[in-house]
């Protein structure tokens, strides 16, 4: 199999061919194999590979299981490889290894993927762009230059790049919708606890951070989550098994009532600035979506997007203070120690002086956005919005700059933190952390399904992804919605080789 045919099929299109025998899961293996290794020295999006094991994995998959031995990456965060290394981005962690596989990773063994390699994430999978110190930064494969996003910003370079069609990823302030909107991909965050953590982790960020993919196609994201979702043994969430995620998408459904918005709610105080273009993908998006026969309003959501972005960022903190620790417990390297980036090691330190009554507040504001959102969705079943204000930015556009680092440092002085804190040093970081996209982190509060949708190509050649957020719970809708956009406009997402 010649790599440019390997690289025409979404990952559903490829095991269709390895079932009817056109093509080998061999042939297919080798193909993803020389795509990594051809594209990846200049794209950065693989940390390592893994194709010795991967190749008798695959041995094993048996060629009529769903995606019957297609190649996938992983994510170099959370998702664990038994024995093998797993950094989060981070030199703090570049020796150490998990005991076992995560579910999600057995979970999509069964379902015939190859697990090849691990893809690039920020330090910790803290922001919104993949630029770790630890690893080389992986380009956005639609211009040379900027950023393909964060945090599963290498997981959408190897899907647009055509390293792979499918690639694990995950999502707990926009890390799978704000990559798949820089780089012209379909990217879904299921609902709430619909793919578990486990054995590692209950929740991680009080159930935010939710594991899927990014992909090129509805039908892959509908499939692969037809085989990881469903509830943990050991919980936390009573969210039962699920089928007919593939049937839902070609199921007639009734018109919808849909709400679209600009998203000045959420941006509010964070020095937002929405450009042109996101503003034309989002307004195409809604004459579309009218244009198929639904009711199409623009109305805003009843939420204090000030008072989202402030509770946000306070558990942001928290969870990253304990992070640390956990960090130092594993390696055994206190935390002051520890090789973590400035910017890591500074917001640590203010989380580490968080009171639990502020942390509490902060969380206690996540029920209040859900009721406002499930009162919001009595009238309305999805809303449209920006994913991001602007196009993919430049690599180190939005990176702190080394004069920003050395004020970091100053944290390092005791007392300081508290006193950072109290200053309202939360506002500040609340504008650097999300002023460009300040429109995600709601339905990872609230827990809805939210995906970004490749919608519209700017001027400058770079994607422009729209944001649609559904009910919680109601994630076939969702995708049922998604697949209909995408055979209305004919977005199934090609290969970029810019």
């Amino acid at each position: 199999m010649q790599l440019e045919d390997y690289q025409k099929y979404d990952a559903t299109g490829l095991a269709e061919l390895i079932r009817r025998r056109d093509v080998s899961q061999t042939e297919v293996f080798d193909a993803a194999v020389t795509a990594i290794e051809t594209l990846n020295p200049s794209l950065h999006a693989v940390v390592r590979t893994r194709f010795d094991k991967a190749k008798h994995e695959r041995d094993q998959v048996s060629g009529s299981s769903i995606f019957a031995g297609v190649p996938t990456l992983s994510k170099d965060l959370l998702m664990a490889l038994a024995g093998e290394p797993l950094a989060f981005g981070s030199s703090s962690l570049s020796a150490w290894c998990p005991k076992e596989d995560s579910l999600l990773i057995r979970r999509v063994r069964e379902a015939g993927l190859v697990l090849v390699g691990q893809t690039a994430t920020p330090e910790l999978g803290l922001m919104g762009i993949t630029e770790p110190k630890a690893f080389p930064h992986p380009q956005n494969p639609c211009r040379k230059g900027y950023s393909p996003g964060g945090s599963s910003g290498g997981a959408a370079a190897a899907v647009a790049s055509g390293m792979v069609p499918i690639a694990l990823a995950g999502d707990g302030g926009g890390s799978i919708r704000i990559p798949a909107s820089y780089c012209g991909l379909f990217g879904f965050k299921p609902s709430r606890g619909r793919v578990p953590l486990a054995p590692a982790h209950g929740e991680v960020w009080q159930g935010a951070v939710v594991e899927h993919a990014i992909t090129r196609s509805v039908r892959d994201s509908a499939a692969l989550l037809e085989q990881i979702n469903g509830m943990a043994p050991s919980g936390p969430y009573p969210v039962p098994r699920e089928t007919g995620y593939v049937d839902a998408l070609s199921a007639s459904s009734k018109p919808l009532r849909i709400a679209v918005s600009l998203g000045n709610f959420l941006s509010y105080g964070l020095d937002t600035q929405l450009s042109a273009e996101v503003k034309i993908a989002v307004e195409k998006a809604a004459k579309a979506l009218a244009d198929m026969g639904h009711e199409v309003e623009w109305c805003d959501p009843p939420v204090d997007g000030e008072a989202l972005a402030d509770s946000y960022l306070t558990l942001y903190l928290g969870h990253l203070a304990a992070d640390l620790q956990w960090v130092s417990q594993q390696t055994g390297v206190p935390v002051h120690r520890l090789a973590i980036e400035p910017s890591t090691r500074a917001v640590g330190r203010l989380g580490a002086k968080l009171s639990a009554r502020d942390y509490e507040l902060a969380k206690r504001y996540w029920h209040t956005a859900a009721e406002q959102m499930s009162q919001f969705h009595q009238r309305y079943d999805a809303l449209v919005l920006p994913v991001a204000a602007d196009t993919a930015p430049a690599i180190g556009e939005l990176y702190p700059s080394a004069s920003r680092e050395r004020l970091m440092s100053l944290l390092a002085i005791p007392g300081l933190p508290s006193l950072a804190l109290k200053a309202g040093m939360l506002k500040h970081l609340a504008v650097d952390a999300l002023s460009r996209t300040p429109f995600t982190q709601l339905a990872n509060l609230t827990g809805q399904p939210a995906m970004s949708v490749p919608f519209h190509v700017a001027a400058n050649g770079l994607p422009v992804g729209v944001q649609v957020v559904g009910r919680l719970g109601e994630d076939k809708q969702l995708l049922q919605l998604a697949a209909a956009m995408e055979q209305h406009d004919d977005w199934q997402c090609r290969v970029s080789t810019a």
